[in-house]
């Protein structure tokens, strides 16, 4: 590789936008100024750009820079990016459409992102009249003096705190290094996807002071009384006890919430001193008002009183779940069986989604109504999880499984049989399924849950058990 690439091990690629000291002078209008270091090949026009992967699986969507390798761990939990603003100038309407997905993201909510076709040359124009945004994307199959000389027009109207990123389409990592020494924050080039994308934008803008962020995982039942705030309790025990990784409950049915009675707690605090003033809610209030169950395992009990009509503003719950999650690895919300804008916001936000349900029409229909939104609303993430609860309730007509699952689109990840004895001793007794009867089905099935949830695999009777119940063999 060149000398030519050598740059600073001090620059930071997350600073505003401007062109280093010493570096202005590669680019000159003056015949006689010595030629630029960086030697590339012509422009590259519109046409000739490569297209797009759209990969489903980030692990399938590289971005590899020679021998500078830039790629997305797959598994990761991504912070919410804050309220800023990012306008695109785009050379095509696929880059577009790529960018106007990553905008619906959950990650992009509090952003604001706008699109246009321009490239390089009218973003330099559009920002001579116009305050520069927080970031400002820019589309180019430019290299050589004329981006450079291009990029130093922009530095030129860009205001204190812009940062920009380009899309290339050269996998040359002289390019990317060049492209850092002058002040771009970040340089991508295709296979591209949305999270490439979002990730670029994550590394610049969440606080690094901050870096840690709990996995969130939201249950809510199809219809109430479907035993989702049950299996959302037991899976968090499960996690924490049995897989032993730090877990928190936050109960968020404010009014009628079972987490302390089922694990037999009743503390003085509860989330509802929270939600009512979340500005105030930091990591010496959490450990005042958060019940410790387990040594691992920790309580955000719901009021449960009637004595007052919670009708809050949903960046509450937003605040007060952001700072919890900041504190422990798995997050498990009990969400109560209503609909409103904190329940939407909250469940767009979540970074899984587990739908309970039982074997009948109204189970199906509300399943089906969740299921199919919130994979429209959330096409970055894996589909919502469904368990099919109470199976085998004597007496009462039920739809098969399998009718169950080609009705909805989907097939569960868990079928629990109707084990009302197990489950009604675990409840009185203050008690996990786990800490009554582990050998159970429901145990097993709790197991093999939790392990999805944590990524820490599959428990070694689920064939046989998920087999039979599905009606396979």
């Amino acid at each position: 590789m060149s000398d030519a690439y050598d740059f600073d091990d001090d620059f930071d690629p997350g600073a505003a936008f401007e062109l280093p000291e010493g570096l202005q002078s590669n680019v000159s209008d003056d015949p006689e100024a010595p030629p630029v270091e960086y030697q590339a090949p012509p422009t590259m026009t519109t046409d000739e750009l490569p297209a797009f992967g759209y990969a489903e699986d980030l692990a399938e969507a590289p971005m590899v820079l020679d021998d500078l390798a830039l790629s997305i761990p797959s598994g990761g939990v991504d912070q919410p990016i804050p309220r800023i603003s990012i306008r695109a100038f785009c050379e095509r309407p696929d880059t577009v459409s790529l960018i106007e997905n990553a905008a619906q993201d959950r990650r992009l909510a509090r952003a604001h992102v706008q699109t246009s076709l321009g490239g390089l040359p009218d973003a330099i124009e559009f920002y001579n009249h116009e305050n520069t945004p927080n970031l400002i994307l820019i589309e180019s199959g430019m290299r050589g003096e004329t981006l450079f000389a291009q990029l130093e027009e922009l530095a030129n109207v860009c205001d204190a705190g812009t940062k920009v990123v380009i899309i290339g389409a050269a996998n040359d990592i002289g390019l990317y290094r060049e492209l850092l020494r002058r002040g771009i924050s970040d340089y991508l080039v295709p296979p591209l996807t949305s999270l490439h994308l979002i990730r670029s934008v994550t590394d610049l803008f969440v606080n690094p002071d901050q870096p840690f962020a709990g996995k969130v995982t939201a249950f809510i039942g199809a219809k109430g009384g479907v035993g989702a705030s049950t299996l959302a309790h037991n899976v968090a025990w499960q996690i924490s006890e049995v897989c032993e990784t730090d877990a928190t409950i936050m109960d968020l049915d404010l009014s009628f919430g079972t987490a302390g009675l089922d694990f037999n707690q009743d503390g003085n605090s509860n989330i509802g001193d929270a939600l009512a003033e979340p500005d105030r809610v930091d990591d010496v209030l959490l450990e005042r008002l958060l019940t410790k169950c387990t040594e691992r395992l920790s309580l955000f009990t719901a009021p449960a009183t009637l004595d007052r009509e919670w009708e809050l503003d949903p960046d509450a719950y937003e605040t007060v779940i952001a700072q919890v999650r900041s504190t422990v690895p798995h997050v498990i919300l009990d969400l109560p069986h209503i609909w409103s804008s904190w329940m939407k916001s909250t469940l767009f936000a979540a970074d899984e989604i587990v739908i309970v349900a039982s074997p009948d029409l109204a189970c199906l229909r509300n399943a089906k109504n969740l299921y199919d939104l919130l994979k429209s609303m959330r096409g970055n993430d894996a589909p919502p999880k469904i368990v099919v609860n109470q199976v085998g309730v004597p007496k009462r007509p039920e739809i098969p499984i399998k009718d169950f699952a080609d009705a909805l689109g989907a097939e569960p990840v868990l079928v629990l049989p109707f084990e009302p004895q197990i489950f009604g001793e675990a409840a009185n007794n203050g008690q996990m399924i786990q800490e009554l009867k582990a050998e159970s089905k429901a145990g097993e099935g709790l197991a093999h849950l939790a392990a999805l949830l944590t990524g820490q695999g599959t428990t070694r009777r689920r064939k046989g058990l998920f087999s039979k119940i599905l009606g396979r063999g």
